[in-house]
């Protein structure tokens, strides 16, 4: 199963269910994302919020002031590690990530595929704001010429 997970996923959407069943999205409707998983089992991820503000700066470690940084980091996911299927799950051994509380640790990921749509569900979180699930919805990206 591994092997039909290797490849290129275009975000499609990330859903978050609350406990009284309201569907939002963390980034917003129109986020983008592209996960990538590849032969040799390493796996990148990145989701980003549409229309962030620029910064107007050419610093992207220290340059903004510390609200602009703080925005930034509030509107973009990013994580790269190695992945393993087991069974209907992907784990992602985190090696590290812009969310700092996750590198190091593993991020399982029970998930459904369907054609070229790939499902991957979290277990139930505990935020302030109550009790979520979230799917994350992608679909396998089509081979663009190449480059090489």
């Amino acid at each position: 199963m591994a092997s039909h997970l290797v490849g290129c996923w275009d975000l499609s959407a990330w859903q978050r269910t609350g406990a009284d069943g309201q569907i939002s999205y963390p980034l917003g409707e129109r986020a983008t994302g592209l996960l990538i998983y590849t032969h040799d089992g390493n796996m990148s991820v990145q989701l980003v919020a549409q229309g962030r503000p620029a910064m107007n700066t050419s610093d992207p470690l220290n340059g903004g002031d510390v609200s602009q940084r703080a925005a930034a980091f509030s509107t973009c996911l990013a994580y790269f590690g190695t992945f393993e299927v087991q069974e209907d799950r992907v784990i992602h051994r985190v090696e590290a990530s812009l969310f700092p509380d996750w590198s190091g640790q593993e991020q399982i990921r029970p998930f459904t595929l369907e054609g070229d749509t790939l499902t991957l569900h979290t277990p139930p979180q505990h935020l302030a704001a109550g009790d979520v699930t979230n799917a994350l919805i992608w679909k396998k990206r089509r081979h663009r010429k190449s480059i090489v």
